[in-house]
């Protein structure tokens, strides 16, 4: 591996930005037939809306086994007979039956084609059962290169947790395997053995016990992106408490080994802490009617909805490392903070295309600022936020390549923060900022979104074209350079390294005094009534400047 530490966990939570991260990948120009199966609307995928799942499994801890089935329901948007399911080798399609009858299938990779015979007439609600079984890619180094982390506790017992951003849910079980499309809700029934808990999302509104084993009911109620949907299997112990938030009384439950019990009683009550901050600024928690859910996992964490998994050692910082190294980042666990943000970011509003991931980290990544700004003040969240940029490459753009499941850069993270920590300062008016965060959250409620959407309706909200703004932060590697040369009274300056039309002002100190400028590609002109003597940028923009 290279690089240091810091820049590895800048780039944290994606089994891509990880290898990204290490220098393990190259930019990708040569995709496959199955990255298009996988990435793209297949027409055998855009003529059905899914209504409902569920998912019903056995989880053979002994065996590393999963077996069950799904069911599938869905709308008919068009009439067609082929349907595509997503399940991933060594993970084995057994068949798919509707209406008691089994179906042909045509297997192509990943991809499974159901031939449907019954009529599939518009605005119908139907549904598919497939079957299911196998051995699921184990996670070797989870939650970045995803799949079934079979771990123990260090008490000998089996600590189970399925992790799959990027990589997709169709590693562990079938589904329709794009974020276009989420279900409007689901089941989630999981039978283990009966001295073991297992946790999803939603909420447990039944356990069967069935010999020595037991099935664990789990319910959603909102939409839910496929990788948002998890499995967590361990010797749990359950505490929980009730939040008075801004859409009611907030269940909030926390899963974690029994023998961390009382740690966990100490650090998780951050969580309420980060529900006042979240709520203030971008609005109500998206899933009341879900609940919220931490609960400990065998990897580092990740934001699966309503049951955000929290592996961080019972310590703040990440790891105990602050990523900003500015002192701030240890005034919160990194995990309870970030991956909880994820709920407005990448849980309520969610990518169409995993090429537009910036929408979840670079929000969320910003909001652990916003996080210090409101319990620690405005300083302390620019200082984190600003003591961040170390982490950033300039490798590649923020936005992937589409329809082929690609991930852009990981500076989706920190140079996604701090070109929205920008934002915030062309605004000029801080509670501006906030509505427009909280009014994002309700404009695009539960929906799956692009950037160009995103773009829109920053750009109608702030009153701001923002058009060669993301042109220069997602899609170059340039850092915009403010050139200036100082002639005694008067003060040239312009962009440079930028895109076409990049005219964003800028404040500056000139001999000490704050101002506003305004530059654009070609040389301008400020004439003072004194000499100037020194010129400053303000450091909450990201940008660089260069006196000549």
């Amino acid at each position: 591996m290279k690089n240091t530490y810091y820049i590895l966990i800048a780039f944290l939570l994606s089994p891509l930005l990880y290898l990204n991260a290490q220098g393990l990948l190259s930019e990708n120009t040569n995709f496959t037939k199955q990255d298009s199966l996988r990435g793209s609307i297949t027409p055998q995928r855009e003529w059905w809306d899914l209504t409902y799942y569920h998912l019903d499994i056995k989880v053979d801890p002994e065996n590393k086994f999963i077996s069950g089935k799904n069911t599938i329901s869905y709308k008919v948007l068009k009439s067609d007979s082929i349907m595509q399911i997503d399940l991933q080798s060594p993970m084995k399609f057994l068949k798919a039956v509707q209406n008691g009858k089994e179906l042909k299938v045509r297997h192509e990779g990943n991809a499974h084609f159901i031939s449907l015979v019954d009529n599939q007439n518009i605005n119908d609600i139907n549904s598919v059962e497939v079957y299911y079984e196998g051995h699921p890619r184990e996670a070797v180094n989870a939650p970045w290169d995803g799949g079934i982390s079979w771990k123990k506790d260090k008490n000998g017992k089996d600590f189970i947790a399925s992790s799959c951003q990027g990589l997709g849910a169709s590693v562990w079980w079938p589904c329709k395997d794009h974020m276009y499309d989420e279900v409007e809700g689901m089941k989630i029934s999981v039978n283990v053995p009966s001295h073991l808990t297992n946790v999803s999302n939603g909420r447990l509104i039944l356990v069967e016990r069935i010999g020595d084993t037991k099935t664990f009911h789990w319910e959603v109620k909102s939409p839910i992106n496929n990788y948002g949907v998890n499995i967590n299997i361990g010797d749990y112990a359950n505490f929980s408490e009730v939040y008075d938030g801004q859409g009611g009384n907030l269940d909030l439950d926390y899963y974690v080994l029994s023998y961390n019990l009382e740690k966990a009683k100490e650090q998780f009550k951050q969580v309420p802490m980060m529900l006042k901050a979240f709520e203030h600024w971008f609005g109500q928690y998206p899933f009341y009617r879900d609940s919220f859910k931490l609960v400990e996992a065998p990897y580092l964490g990740m934001e699966h909805q309503s049951s955000v998994t929290y592996g961080n050692g019972y310590q703040n910082g990440y790891l105990g490392n602050d990523l900003s190294r500015t002192g701030w980042g240890l005034k919160f666990d990194f995990i309870i903070i970030h991956e909880s943000g994820h709920e407005w970011f990448a849980n309520n509003i969610t990518n169409k295309d995993i090429a537009d991931m910036w929408i979840h980290e670079s929000f969320t990544a910003y909001s652990e600022s916003l996080y210090l700004d409101y319990h620690f003040g405005k300083e302390a969240g620019a200082e984190y936020v600003i003591g961040t940029r170390a982490n950033i490459q300039n490798d590649s753009p923020l936005i992937g390549q589409y329809n082929v499941n690609n991930e852009g850069s990981g500076d989706m993270y920190y140079k996604g923060a701090n070109m929205l920590h920008t934002l915030r300062q062309l605004i000029k008016d801080d509670e501006v900022w906030r509505k427009i965060l909280r009014k994002m959250n309700v404009k695009f409620y539960h929906q799956t979104v692009t950037t160009q959407q995103i773009e829109n309706f920053l750009s109608y909200e702030t009153t701001i074209d923002l058009s060669a703004f993301f042109n220069q932060y997602l899609r170059t590697t340039k850092i915009p350079v403010l050139e200036y040369s100082i002639n005694k009274k008067v003060l040239k300056y312009r962009w440079t390294n930028c895109v076409e039309g990049f005219e964003m002002p800028i404040e500056v100190k000139i001999n000490d005094e704050d101002q506003w400028i305004s530059p654009k590609a070609e040389w301008n002109t400020l004439t003072l009534d004194s000499k100037i003597d020194n010129v400053e940028v303000d450091i909450d923009f990201y940008v660089e400047s260069k006196k000549i």
